[in-house]
């Protein structure tokens, strides 16, 4: 039998008048995939849409870098001398960048849902702990993303649409 599926929480935000972003709905099924196979009960998750001058000062503030971004993942740490287990489902924040995730789409020539379940479901993965850092860890997350992303029947995002 399998397992039921997690209840997801997800506190979506949008805070930017990008017109193409996917209904919240879509954001449930994307980070339910991505969540597949684990054993988080209760995942939470927040996602907070965002215009390019807002995804650019987060760039900036935590990576140092000073341009926009299509998502930033930001893990949840339990605050000190808090027992982790008090905070079980809590993943962290997603910053999506809307125009960035839209402009890349096209750019790729790919379905702009596409590329939006792509980014998903890559950011929910950087809140599980994977990266892409170095070579070996870019390919255990690019192949796991392909994975979830097949089974949405979504081709592998990595091939080149010219």
């Amino acid at each position: 039998m399998k397992p039921p599926k997690p209840s997801i929480e997800l506190d979506f935000q949008v805070a930017c008048s990008s017109s193409d972003i996917p209904a919240e709905a879509l954001f449930h099924s994307w980070i339910e995939s991505a969540l597949n196979g684990s054993d988080i009960e209760h995942p939470i998750v927040s996602i907070r849409i965002v215009a390019t001058d807002e995804s650019r000062h987060l760039n900036s503030t935590y990576r140092g870098k000073d341009n926009s971004t299509n998502v930033l993942s930001f893990p949840f740490e339990s605050p000190p001398g808090v027992p982790e287990e008090e905070f079980a489902g809590f993943l962290g924040d997603l910053v999506i960048c809307a125009n960035v995730v839209n402009a890349e789409a096209q750019q790729q020539n790919k379905p702009l849902h596409h590329h939006w379940a792509h980014i998903v479901i890559h950011g929910v993965l950087h809140l599980l702990g994977y990266d892409h850092i170095d070579e070996n860890d870019a390919e255990e997350m690019e192949s796991l993303e392909r994975q979830l992303l097949a089974t949405l029947n979504i081709p592998d995002p990595y091939l080149v649409n010219d």
